[in-house]
């Protein structure tokens, strides 16, 4: 009888391909998928009956801010609890490194940073820190524009970059591509990058095509002139000679619901010739640091966190204004630094971007912040249950394959994404009938029903509703995962 560590059987195959399910056992040893067989044809001692459940690839979460989280918490219970066994971190232009000026850690990359101590001077270093902390998923990083920029040029922001500075940033980019760095990414749309142009992020970007390494993008505009920054987001892209991923493909504003009809038929036309895919989160509000520049394309923002009135978390802007007796723009300043969340795009636009075959999902949550967006811990099972099942914009089968072999396509995770002999055993077991987020805007702090196990690199870590012991987490490096490719 094969030694097996851990076999499933009789679970509902959901192989992360869109190939309709099937019933089969799935047998574990080491790290690794070691026998996929019909139901009831393995055997092995340590072995779980899953009839009736689904057996998928565990959830790759393409957007992430959850670069110092996997240190601060590595149980990672919000990724683990939604069946995640993969976070993809250091997305809209904010990664703890490289990063040269470690002290009073700027407003812009306290997103991903309370600590001094978890930004890092190269990639190596910090990528030390997460191996060290033996977080419970894995992690594979992007390098962030801005972080560059924050890095080289201090507080002088609003101007491009000097040639010699946008060849230090190109340089500090190849090194932590060199160091395993699977990509770099940009957020335009931030004050610490909007003064940048295209010129400049194309030019930092060019050791993306000599790394073969992805090229993501917060756009500069998702509203108005989304199209126009669509152009740029590929313009910058080519030029490296990158893959591209457009990041949390929205319409914002009112004034642009619909817009779908526009964008998607833009990005299929791009990616006839040029490798291009984009995320989504399956909410119609977006969270990110309270900017009063944004007040007006929302129909409520609701504070998240606020360093200068901690009572505010959780609140309508509007609220907080109205007790401190003032404008909600004026109140936005008076409450920095600070989160927010935006209710600024329709239901129907975000159905169409995640039915779309180019769809990834990625929840783009902020772990840090005190009253997070429900998308920290429920993306993942709300399209499984909400989008998939309830609503039925698309079969389970499609629903899986956008949170796995997709996933693992775009970003070059090789040996992941599917459930396949030889595959890393990265694994989620769900109840299809049952499963569905809990968390919401009221409580966003709450684990998902229906996620029965999530297993990563062949170890449970989560299980019966709670985190395990089990720490087998990696970083996922570059040039490692081209050579598994």
């Amino acid at each position: 009888m094969p030694a097996y560590d851990l076999l499933l059987r009789n679970g509902t195959l959901l192989d992360g391909s869109g190939a309709p399910r099937r019933v089969a056992d799935v047998a574990i040893k080491d790290d690794r998928i070691a026998a996929i067989g019909a139901a009831g044809s393995l055997r092995g001692d340590n072995d779980i009956d899953v009839a009736g459940k689904a057996v998928a690839p565990g959830f790759i979460d393409v957007h992430t801010h959850d670069d110092t989280a996997l240190i601060e918490n590595p149980t990672m219970a919000m990724k683990a609890s939604q069946g995640v066994t993969t976070v993809v971190c250091g997305n809209c232009g904010a990664s703890a490194a490289p990063y040269v000026r470690l002290q009073n850690t700027p407003h812009f990359l306290s997103l991903i940073v309370k600590q001094d101590a978890f930004l890092s001077r190269t990639f190596a270093e910090f990528a030390g820190k997460v191996e060290a902390a033996k977080p419970a998923i894995n992690g594979a990083f992007l390098v962030g524009h801005s972080t560059l920029r924050l890095s080289v040029m201090g507080n002088d922001l609003e101007r491009a970059a000097r040639p010699d500075e946008v060849a230090t940033m190109r340089g500090m980019l190849d090194g932590a591509l060199a160091d395993g760095a699977v990509g770099m990414s940009s957020g335009l749309f931030y004050p610490p990058a909007m003064h940048a142009t295209t010129d400049e992020v194309a030019e930092i970007a060019r050791p993306l095509g000599t790394h073969k390494a992805v090229y993501t993008a917060h756009m500069r505009d998702e509203g108005n002139e989304i199209l126009k920054a669509m152009d740029e987001t590929f313009e910058i892209g080519r030029r490296a000679g990158a893959a591209i991923v457009v990041s949390h493909h929205k319409c914002s504003s009112r004034q642009n619901f619909g817009r779908m009809r526009e964008t998607l038929p833009k990005l299929e036309a791009a990616a006839k010739d040029w490798p291009i895919a984009f995320d989504v989160y399956p909410y119609v509000a977006g969270s990110t640091i309270l900017r009063k520049e944004m007040i007006d394309r929302a129909e409520k923002v609701l504070v998240t966190w606020s360093d200068a009135l901690p009572s505010a978390s959780g609140r309508d802007l509007r609220d907080v204004a109205r007790d401190m007796g003032c404008s909600v723009y004026e109140a936005a300043d008076r409450l920095q630094p600070a989160g927010a969340i935006y209710f600024q795009m329709s239901e129907d636009d975000v159905q169409k971007a995640l039915s779309h075959p180019m769809a990834m999902i990625g929840s783009d949550g902020l772990p840090l912040d005190k009253h997070p967006h429900p998308r920290l811990w429920g993306t993942f099972p709300r399209v499984l249950g909400h989008y998939s099942r309830d609503l039925k914009l698309f079969p389970l089968e499609d629903a899986v394959r956008r949170m796995t072999s997709i996933s693992a396509r775009n970003f070059g995770l090789s040996k992941r994404g599917l459930v396949r002999e030889g595959y890393y055993a990265d694994l989620c077991v769900f109840d299809p009938a049952t499963v569905a987020d809990t968390a919401t805007f009221e409580n966003p702090i709450a684990p998902a029903a229906g996620i029965e196990m999530t297993i990563c690199n062949g170890a449970p870590v989560w299980q019966a509703g709670k985190v395990t012991d089990r720490r087998p987490g990696r970083v996922l490096r570059l040039q490692e995962l081209q050579k598994e490719a």
